[in-house]
């Protein structure tokens, strides 16, 4: 049950309601998901920067090329991994893209829509986030996350289970 009523029925929302906003409470709620995510032993690298200001998101809209439903969205939440805290080189993008898995998650929960654009591994993207979002050079943005109410949400596919894609001991 839990399956079919949560994460079989997440999608990529891209279309939003531009007149509801998300209280603190709902952003902090969303938040609390995300970091209950797993780490390189247990390090949690992860910074997250929300973005409600609409002159903020115009910003972003013209530094990520697929990011212009943003424009609708309540807000914009950029994942970010603080390599000072990270296990091992590179570990960031994988342990706060298992907090972008449960923020996801989290928001489909909360019957809100989000959808993940990736700000890494574009090297020009990610220098345009750290200077408009002022981050430090240890801090390096993964992920933009657009989340609000959704308006339409896509068509389920049908099946994405692929018993071929399954090998076992060996390829």
């Amino acid at each position: 049950m839990f399956l079919e009523a949560g994460l079989l029925t997440r999608r990529s929302v891209r279309q939003f309601d531009k007149d509801k906003k998300l209280s603190k409470a709902d952003i902090e709620d969303l938040l609390k998901i995300a970091m209950y995510a797993p780490s390189g032993c247990n390090r949690q690298p992860w910074e997250f920067v929300v973005v409600e200001d609409d002159e903020t998101k115009e910003k972003i809209i013209q530094i990520h090329s697929h990011a212009s439903f943003l424009r609708d969205a309540a807000a914009a939440i950029v994942v970010c991994g603080d390599t000072n805290q990270q296990l091992d080189e590179n570990f960031w993008v994988v342990d706060t893209s298992a907090a972008v898995e449960n923020l996801l998650l989290a928001i489909h929960g909360k019957g809100l829509g989000g959808c993940w654009c990736a700000i890494y591994p574009y090297e020009e993207r990610m220098k345009e986030f750290q200077k408009l979002l002022g981050l430090p050079e240890n801090v390096k943005p993964n992920a933009l996350v657009v989340v609000g109410y959704p308006t339409k949400i896509p068509v389920q596919p049908k099946d994405r289970f692929k018993p071929e894609k399954i090998h076992y001991e060996k390829w």
